[in-house]
């Protein structure tokens, strides 16, 4: 499910398009042909004399003395309300980057605040009448528009998913409290130790690459005729990212020998690079489980559908404080706060069990209630 860019191994000008825009090319196929602009500019045959009018323009590509930018480039820019033309280029010949925009994004959502400050003057008087609900009508709604090329890509692979395997979800509660503490306790450091934000995901990831050590059967595959299971010797994690154009699921190779801090690198890395559309091909491939963050807008937990040829997948929810009761020092029965999440875990039925999916869940969950991180987090 990659959409990248590729430029043009030659320069010239674009004479032919053999492939069009959203069609399939064979390995090796000829997609366009690049030749001189004169072979282009030939005249077909001569026109009728007629009296000469002034020649439109033609857009240039690069106008009075602006830079190519490529079509990924430009629409970044786009999409995040940049202009073009107050963006100083770094490339080769003055040429904009998608990095130059990046900064400008990251510019001009810094100067967002300043700029919004005056509105806190508009804010009614207390006692006054409240403003009626609004919100912003998508533009989308009422129209028909052409399937994008990777949600034509999700569709197929998720209808396949479900064809090819038998697929229950189970959902068990964690209380993952000692988790929010550890991490309040030690975010700060770890971004002036380690360079990346400390999130609540790698904390899961690490819990997961553990358990699927101990459960073997959830880090399995199984081969077409059902003949012969497959237990993979590493735990390569994907990591389902939400971009612009749609899900993409970057892998961590070797989930297991990370650490929360080469997790915490690898999560930002991979998920910062799916959704600006840098991520190669080889990064979303080989995974042998997935983790899914469900609870990134506030949902409690969800039934995902697995990343074939995975038999797993694990769905992280929100985490939310509730009233619990739990047993003090003294064995007694108390109520407390406490930060609760649930994980939903979709398993293949033809390779795991409901049994097999309630152990691998509950060691997860005492991985998580214990978190014994604070070697990992220098605490």
């Amino acid at each position: 499910k990659v959409d990248t860019e590729v430029p043009s191994p030659v320069a010239g000008t674009l004479l032919e398009i053999r492939i069009p825009e959203d069609e399939d090319a064979e390995v090796g196929q000829v997609l366009a042909i690049i030749g001189d602009a004169s072979a282009a500019a030939a005249p077909a045959a001569p026109a009728p004399a007629a009296p000469a009018a002034p020649a439109a323009p033609a857009a240039p590509a690069a106008a009075e003395g602006e830079a190519y930018v490529t079509p990924l480039v430009r629409k970044l820019a786009k999409d995040n309300g940049i202009d073009l033309s107050t963006v100083k280029g770094t490339g080769v010949g003055g040429r904009i980057r998608k990095q130059d925009v990046q900064a400008a994004i990251a510019a001009k959502g810094s100067a967002a605040p300043a700029a919004a400050a005056p509105a806190a003057a508009a804010a009614p008087a207390a006692g006054s009448a409240k403003a009626p609900h609004t919100f912003e009508v998508s533009p989308k709604r009422g129209t028909v528009e052409k399937t994008a090329r990777i949600r034509q890509v999700i569709a197929k692979r998720m209808r396949e998913s479900l064809d090819i395997s038998t697929q229950l979800t189970q959902v068990t509660e964690v209380d993952v409290t000692r988790v929010v503490q550890l991490r309040a306790k030690a975010k700060d450091g770890f971004v002036a130790r380690e360079g990346a934000k400390l999130t609540f995901l790698p904390f899961f990831v690490q819990a997961t690459a553990e358990a699927l050590q101990q459960h073997p059967a959830l880090n399995a595959s199984m081969t077409e005729d059902y003949k012969q299971i497959t237990y993979h010797g590493s735990e390569n994690i994907a990591i389902a990212v939400d971009t612009p154009k749609g899900l993409l699921v970057p892998v961590i190779k070797n989930a297991s020998d990370l650490g929360i801090a080469g997790l915490a690198k690898a999560i930002a890395d991979l998920g910062g690079r799916a959704r600006t559309g840098d991520i190669s091909p080889e990064e979303l491939s080989g995974s042998t489980f997935t983790i899914t963050n469900i609870g990134s807008f506030g949902a409690l937990f969800d039934t995902p559908i697995i990343n074939q040829p995975n038999v797993a997948i694990l769905g992280t929810g929100s985490i939310v404080k509730r009233p619990m009761v739990i047993q003090d020092a003294d064995g007694n029965d108390v109520i407390a706060i406490r930060s609760m999440c649930y994980l939903s875990l979709t398993y293949d039925h033809r390779v795991v069990d409901g049994a097999d999916a309630g152990r691998f869940l509950r060691t997860v969950k005492t991985r998580l209630e214990e978190a014994n991180f604070e070697s990992e987090l220098g605490l």
